[in-house]
């Protein structure tokens, strides 16, 4: 664990304005922990980072993030309480291997946990009576069997989930499974307030974790973001009855694009709730009947996720435009007054392009671009391209 005063520089970094985190990445590559950024000169920052950022980062310290600096600080030195940063040996490996993790976590009970071996399971938050108690089964028996289960806390699949695991836990002591809720607002924060007493029983048995600065509310874009972290600590994501727009799809696909397997229940052809999952079933992803069927699958070794996306069907595919239509013609574009699709357009565009479009920091950009997928409103392609879709 960094001490106060390392945590502390941490800490301003991450708060630093216009210092995202692959900026941040990048100025701990060339200057080593962060009180070595602070403490080197303006030129020397300019040689790395463009001139706004380095004198940002040359700044005195902003009355606000003292206050957060201090904030956390007490609250790490309470019990359970944890902020791992990049640099600590205790900071989960799996993260280390997407393409942009977390500078700081905040974590709240066994912070062990967030290196085991994991399954992800998520789904819909208006699932079917059916759809909860196979997430209850299927997290149970996973527990059952020595897995920690990832999922998010939010009403639905994801609490059925972490319920699942914890009555496992409660009906047995040789298990060495258990469950973690990565969460959308600070780790102080519970959200949605009528999981507070399942937030207690996670902290008591398990971990709870977020990317975000404690005091966060929920903001509807830091949800989808966080969903990379839901994928990335785990070796598999199990989806549960989502629509055809749905948050678990975004989450599966990112799970496909970090190598994780995705598996995916089917259900009937009339339920909107199955529909996500069938076309994740069509793109690649394993259809799964019983938790047995994961097990074999991540215990094989075959962990490349090779299967998780045939290169013939890509899980996310491209729009199909007909010969001689415009894409706005197929899709219809509806009058906006969002900054981000005017300044897209209707051809394919790429997130950098697209920044200096739009003038923005590219961590807020990429937040904004997950929430527009969400909605419906543009596509991830292939390469890295986004494309508006209405």
């Amino acid at each position: 664990m960094p001490d106060e005063q390392e945590l502390a520089g941490w800490l301003r970094l991450d708060r630093t304005a216009d210092v995202g985190p692959a900026t941040a990445r990048k100025l701990l590559a060339a200057f080593g922990l962060p009180h070595n950024i602070f403490s080197s000169s303006l030129a020397a920052l300019g040689e790395v980072v463009p001139a706004r950022v380095a004198q940002a980062l040359r700044a005195p310290l902003s009355s606000d993030t003292q206050a957060l600096i201090d904030r956390t600080l007490a609250w790490t030195a309470l019990p359970g309480n944890h902020a791992l940063t990049l640099a600590d040996t205790a900071y989960p490996r799996a993260l280390l291997e997407i393409a942009d993790p977390p500078l700081i976590l905040y974590a709240k009970g066994d912070i062990r946990l967030l290196s085991a071996p994991s399954v992800a399971v998520v789904g819909s938050r208006n699932a079917t009576a059916q759809g909860l108690a196979n997430a209850d089964a299927f997290s149970a028996a996973l527990c059952a069997a020595g897995w920690t289960v990832v999922s998010g806390m939010a009403l639905g699949i994801d609490t059925a989930a972490h319920r699942g695991c914890l009555r496992t836990l409660g009906n047995q002591t040789t298990t060495n499974g258990s469950t973690v809720a990565v969460i959308g607002t600070g780790a102080d924060i519970v959200y949605p307030a009528r999981n507070r007493a399942l937030a207690h029983e996670i902290v008591k048995a398990g971990c709870i974790v977020s990317e975000y600065p404690l005091g966060t509310p929920p903001i509807a874009s830091n949800f989808p973001r966080r969903n990379r972290i839901i994928s990335g600590l785990s070796r598999g994501v199990l989806v549960i009855e989502a629509a055809a727009q749905s948050g678990s799809l975004i989450t599966a696909r990112m799970a496909a694009e970090q190598g994780r397997e995705v598996f995916a229940i089917p259900g009937s052809i009339h339920s909107p709730l199955a529909k996500g999952c069938h076309q994740l079933i069509r793109q690649g992803a394993k259809l799964v009947e019983s938790a047995q069927d994961i097990l074999e699958e991540l215990q094989s070794g075959d962990l490349a996720g090779a299967r998780a996306v045939s290169p013939a069907r890509p899980l996310f595919r491209t729009a199909s435009v007909a010969s001689g239509a415009s894409v706005g013609e197929i899709h219809g574009f509806a009058e906006t007054s969002d900054p981000v699709l005017l300044a897209m357009g209707f051809e394919p565009v790429s997130q950098d392009a697209l920044a200096v479009r739009c003038a923005i920091d590219s961590a807020a950009l990429s937040a904004q671009l997950l929430t527009l997928e969400l909605q419906g409103h543009v596509e991830l392609l292939p390469g890295g391209a986004y494309q508006r879709l209405r």
